[in-house]
Order: structure tokens, then C-alpha cells, then sequence
């Protein structure tokens, strides 16, 4: 997989994006990881939410984002909650 396009969940406009806050390839969203990548985002784009997040995740997990578990969700929105 060499674009990040190619992930589960990660479309033309989230691709755009990652790239425009400098993860350009899969390998560099894993390492970042979700909530980093997340993170550069909404600084970016105040629309950034909890489904772009659980997005991320999916991407990184290699699943779709409604196959989350359930404690990974919860997790992920408490995250989006404390940094408001």
C-alpha cells in the first residue's frame, strides 16, 4: 500500500489532509498513530470530529471504522473529549 488513499476509511479528502499536515504515506500515519494525526488536523480544520478520529483508527487498524470495538470507541471519544 503506498498511498494513503488505499487505507480503509481515508478518501481523496482526508488523504489531502494527512498530507497537507505532513504524513504522506500509510507507513507514517502508523507511526504517528491516530489521535497524533488527529490532533495535527484539527489544527488545521476546526470541522475535525470523532468520526474522523475513529477514521484514523480503522486506517491504521486495516478495518473499516464501524468495526471499531466498542471499548476502542468509547476510548477514542473520551480522547475527543478531553481536548474539547
Amino acid at each position: 500500500m503506498d498511498k494513503l488513499s488505499e487505507m480503509p476509511n481515508l478518501g481523496k479528502v482526508l488523504e489531502n489532509k494527512l498530507i497537507e499536515v505532513g504524513i504522506t504515506t500509510p507507513e507514517q500515519l502508523i507511526q504517528a498513530g491516530s489521535r497524533e494525526a488527529f490532533l495535527r488536523i484539527r489544527n488545521i480544520d476546526d470541522s475535525a470530529c470523532y468520526n474522523m478520529l475513529c477514521a484514523l483508527e480503522g486506517a491504521i487498524q486495516g478495518i473499516r471504522w464501524h468495526n471499531l470495538s466498542s471499548e476502542k470507541k468509547i476510548e477514542l471519544k473520551e480522547f475527543v473529549n478531553r481536548v474539547g
